[in-house]
């Protein structure tokens, strides 16, 4: 009895191999370099003043996030207050003249229909009238032009954003287009600087996968999907610039980064299930189909198998151990 089970324990493991059976063969799979790529806003939002003078309000701080239209800061300028006061007193001036030349064309008006004016005179009237009329409106309109200008003293935010950086102080003075803020838009895209060779291989929509962050790659994270968005047409200093759209962005610091892995052409491999591969004495080996053990180094997984470097060729027929 003790023979016929051991017996029938030799013959199971036999079947076993010959259903869990593989003929290995080369294929093509995508070449995956890593590299480092960098958190960047989609676009940089920069808050200008537009007129000059003084800072007398500054709210805006690094950090801080800012809504459209925000007020981040304001700007006054004491001349504009001078130009303003000297304005209303020729405005005040000049409507005593207009009111002046209102009471002349009514008289001369008067005197003609009476006989004791002639045309003439009711016409220098009424020019002299127009004149003052319209000398007034231009002194309103100037009024208005610096009334603008004093309410362009608000510096408001071009769009929601994180704010990077405010490289002014407030009772600084600052002219006009000088940056009083600079802004993040909300949107965060991954910028992939590539070496030169890899330009021939990166399209926009290709596939990227992502890391967790940091730079520190670990064995069981779960990498994120990115898509390839824009390849820009120039190469700086030897480097291919890329925008990777990745979504779960927003908590990243604008400049962090982060490991990326993109397709640098094509390979032929051989991959074996992992099912295959068996390890004794800390080498690794598969079984051929004749009973024959073979030493393999394996590398990278794919999935649920293996990419085999050496130790094996195209064609031959394996058994999982």
């Amino acid at each position: 009895m003790r023979r016929l089970l051991l017996i029938a324990a030799v013959a199971l493991p036999q079947a076993a191999f010959a259903a869990d059976s593989l003929v290995v063969h080369a294929v093509d799979v995508a070449d995956q370099k890593a590299v480092v790529a960098t958190v960047e806003p989609v676009h940089r939002l920069v808050a200008r003043a537009r007129i000059g003078g003084t800072i007398v309000s500054l709210k805006a701080k690094e950090g801080e996030r800012a809504e459209a239209g925000a007020e981040l800061a304001t700007v006054a300028d004491p001349k504009l207050v001078l130009q303003t006061q000297a304005l209303d007193a020729r405005i005040e001036s000049q409507q005593a003249q207009l009111d002046k030349a209102k009471s002349d064309l009514d008289r001369a008006d008067e005197l003609l229909r009476k006989g004791a004016a002639t045309q003439v005179q009711l016409d220098s009237a009424k020019t002299a009238y127009e004149v003052a009329e319209r000398t007034l409106d231009a002194m309103r309109g100037d009024r208005s032009v610096i009334a603008q200008q004093m309410s362009e003293g608000a510096v408001l935010a071009p769009g929601a954003g994180r704010i990077l950086s405010v490289p002014v102080s407030e009772g600084g003075v600052v002219l006009p287009g000088e940056t009083i803020a600079t802004l993040a838009e909300d949107n965060y895209i991954l910028r992939l600087q590539l070496p030169e060779r890899h330009a021939q291989f990166i399209r926009a929509g290709d596939k990227v996968q992502i890391g967790s962050r940091g730079l520190t790659e670990t064995a069981d994270e779960t990498r994120r999907q990115g898509r390839v968005v824009t390849v820009y047409p120039e190469i700086q200093g030897g480097r291919v610039i890329a925008d990777v759209k990745v979504d779960g962005l927003g908590d990243y610091f604008v400049g962090e980064r982060t490991l990326a892995w993109v397709s640098a052409g094509a390979r032929r491999v051989i991959i074996v299930p992992a099912a295959f591969i068996f390890r004794r004495a800390g080498v690794n080996y598969v079984r051929t189909a004749d009973g024959a053990e073979i030493v393999v180094q394996p590398g990278e997984r794919h999935g649920d198998g293996i990419e085999i470097l050496s130790g094996l060729a195209d064609g031959d027929a394996l058994v999982a151990p």
